[in-house]
């Protein structure tokens, strides 16, 4: 039996209940091209089989689970495991037809964040993604503005993609059984955006700057980068707390920073 490893971060998941309810959340059909990230020992990867009639991407970093996953479902023709670091893999060498990729995974807590952005660069060629993260992460990715829980994450994840947070699982249905609550949530990339961000590299900052400390105003976080009279310009009160502030309005922001560093650039 192959033991879980600390360095990858692996929480195999072994509940049945909790593996029924995640499939039927995806609702995998044959003839969509599913993508399995960290399949561990197969625990979601023999019923995504079933759903999608045998045909299945998996990227698997271990290379120890590798013979365990190729023994296990050497009956399955069509799946294809792929030794690499989701963290680094190139996911469109994945596509040979027109259909688009939905991604599954039970993500390593300690790269589910940079991970998500990785696969950001991809979003043109992703219907959807449903992963099981820490469930903190999951409340910061799907949190609105007044939340506790809102922030950089949620407002840079959200900005691309449209999250819902779908149920809670609990320790136990993992070995080992990790010392939180883990969630699932699903990201939809979005194809039509209400306020476009002109350079998300300007949108990154900004957020970054409006949540350095969350307890001073934005007039206080954005010194150096906005005047007051900026902020009322877009309507933003220079004294409220970054998290009241929406996305659109951190949008907006990043496109005024843009217009201006382009204006003392020429």
């Amino acid at each position: 039996m192959h033991r879980a490893r600390k360095r990858f971060g692996q929480n195999f998941l072994h509940d049945e209940g909790v593996i029924d309810r995640i499939v039927r959340s995806i609702a995998p059909k044959p003839g969509q091209h599913l993508v399995e990230i960290g399949p561990g020992r197969g625990a979601l990867t023999e019923p995504l089989l079933a759903a999608t009639a045998g045909e299945l991407d998996v990227v698997e970093l271990d290379r120890d689970l590798i013979p365990i996953l190729k023994a296990q479902f050497f009956r399955h023709e069509a799946l294809r495991i792929h030794e690499a670091d989701a963290l680094t893999f190139d996911y469109t060498t994945l596509i040979t037809d027109e259909r688009p990729l939905r991604l599954v995974g039970n993500l390593p807590y300690n790269i589910s964040t940079p991970l998500m952005f990785h696969l950001l660069n991809y979003a043109d060629n992703i219907t959807d993604m449903h992963f099981m993260l820490q469930k903190e992460v999951v409340q910061r990715l799907c949190a609105a503005p007044g939340d506790s829980a809102y922030g950089r994450l949620g407002i840079m994840m959200q900005y691309y993609c449209e999250a819902r947070y779908l149920f809670t699982v609990p320790p136990g249905a993992f070995s080992p059984a990790p010392k939180v609550e883990s969630a699932i949530v699903r990201l939809t990339p979005r194809r039509h955006f209400d306020v476009v961000a002109t350079d998300t590299n300007h949108l990154a900052t900004v957020v970054r700057r409006a949540f350095h400390q969350r307890r001073k105003t934005l007039r206080n976080n954005f010194k150096g980068l906005f005047t007051d009279d900026q902020l009322l310009a877009l309507d933003i009160n220079p004294g409220d707390r970054a998290e009241k502030r929406s996305i659109s309005d951190y949008v907006r922001l990043a496109n005024t920073l843009g217009e201006a560093t382009k204006s003392t650039e020429e």
